[in-house]
């Protein structure tokens, strides 16, 4: 059979200067969800097909990828991160802690349709606080996701914030045999994407008078923020939160049934009016998952979206470079070869990123190796370097050229910015 020399449709493959830009962004989310003390949590890619199924509706249920494995069980590729949370909150209740803090970025598996920015393979960034109900433990969620998008450089950020408990007391009134609360809230969510015209007449269809569904949109306008959201906002500018960052929004509704109480989206004002994550308290869901009582709040971050938006805005490092040093020698001479293993060894010790040329090409090819790289600086070991014992060091952005000794060469490239 022949080779299909390509990526699965809905797949991608990440080269080098893609796949820095993204552990940049990962990285850099890492270290903010573990200076707030939350801890990483991984899941296997494969779950039993019976845990996965019946939990996100039959409609999700297609995108399920399922298949039985060669010892015959049903299996799962994993669809989110919540459901096999949930499993590990029920299996290891014995050993995880009452209060736990978790994040999670790995990658799901979607049989979806594959279109722009949607894929069949995709990077989640979850992060959640389980075991209380109290208003902090929404206020440290808060605070974690401003933190986040400050460590990777934004200029602002916006929490559109609500409470699901708002809505449903609000649109309840409105209900009929043919519709109930959470089909409502469901086309309520779209009002940032469709317009409140559209929005009316998807009520409608769905059998809500037209004056009933007019009343819906006006009623929302007069929704106030509720005490519960005015404790959480308080507890999160208490924790460093600019006031300006959370905006109370009574029309976003986060269309999952699930929550029940504080939603949010998040917004980078200079970009677009997309969300780029959300969450909220889902404080019944890992009982219905996984029948183990559980109270949780939790964000989920576009982790695909927030590359982009870092790149819009020219927040990455560019990161081209393979390594800060390239070392290289002449071929036919065994001391000068001695000597790139020595300097080689020094750099990788002083952590400066080193390669060392493994194939034995005339100096200028090494060079133009270095070039394609990006590496900025050269290490070149020649007769004159070896009486002297140091080495030439080149930077090939300047042209300059010094004679260093091996630490004057870790002093010069320590703790500089790849190109």
């Amino acid at each position: 059979m022949k080779t299909t020399i390509q990526t699965l449709k809905g797949f991608r493959d990440f080269l080098p200067s893609e796949a820095k830009k993204r552990q940049y962004v990962a990285a850099k989310i890492q270290a903010v969800f573990e200076r707030f003390a939350f801890v990483p949590l991984m899941t296997p890619t494969l779950e039993y097909a019976s845990l996965l199924l019946g939990k996100y509706g039959d409609e999700a249920d297609k995108l399920v990828y399922t298949f039985e494995d060669r010892g015959g069980r049903q299996v799962g590729l994993r669809y989110d991160q919540t459901v096999p949370t949930a499993r590990i909150l029920s299996q290891y209740q014995n050993e995880l802690p009452k209060y736990f803090r978790r994040y999670q970025i790995q990658n799901v598996f979607r049989a979806d349709k594959p279109q722009k920015g949607r894929y069949r393979e995709f990077t989640q960034c979850d992060c959640d606080i389980f075991g209380s109900t109290s208003s902090l433990a929404d206020a440290e969620l808060l605070a974690t996701i401003d933190a986040v998008f400050k460590e990777l450089g934004f200029a602002s950020v916006q929490i559109e914030i609500n409470d699901r408990r708002l809505l449903v007391d609000a649109l309840s009134p409105f209900t009929t045999p043919e519709i109930d609360v959470y089909s409502i809230i469901q086309s309520i969510d779209k009002l940032d994407k469709l317009s409140p015209e559209l929005v009316i007449e998807e009520l409608n269809e769905k059998g809500l008078a037209r004056t009933q569904a007019e009343a819906v949109i006006s009623k929302l306008e007069k929704i106030e923020i509720s005490e519960n959201l005015s404790d959480i906002v308080q507890k999160t500018t208490k924790l460093g939160v600019t006031p300006a960052t959370l905006v109370f929004n009574p029309k976003l509704a986060r269309g999952l049934d699930y929550y029940t109480g504080l939603i949010f989206e998040i917004k980078i004002p200079e970009i677009s009016n997309s969300s780029v994550g959300g969450g909220g308290r889902y404080d019944k869901l890992i009982a219905d998952l996984a029948d183990y009582p559980m109270p949780a709040v939790g964000v989920g971050l576009g982790f695909d979206r927030i590359v982009e938006a870092c790149e819009q805005l020219g927040l990455l490092p560019d990161q081209t470079a393979s390594a800060t040093v390239m070392v290289t020698y002449f071929a036919d001479d065994q001391v000068s070869l001695d000597k790139a293993l020595e300097v080689t060894i020094a750099l990788r010790k002083a952590q400066i990123a080193t390669e060392l040329f493994v194939s034995p090409e005339k100096m200028g090819k090494q060079f133009k190796n270095a070039s394609a790289k990006n590496i900025p600086f050269v290490v070149v070991i020649g007769e004159e370097e070896l009486r002297a014992d140091k080495v030439t060091l080149k930077d090939l952005r300047s042209g300059k050229q010094s004679l260093l000794s091996i630490a004057e060469v870790i002093s010069e490239c320590y703790n500089k910015p790849l190109i």
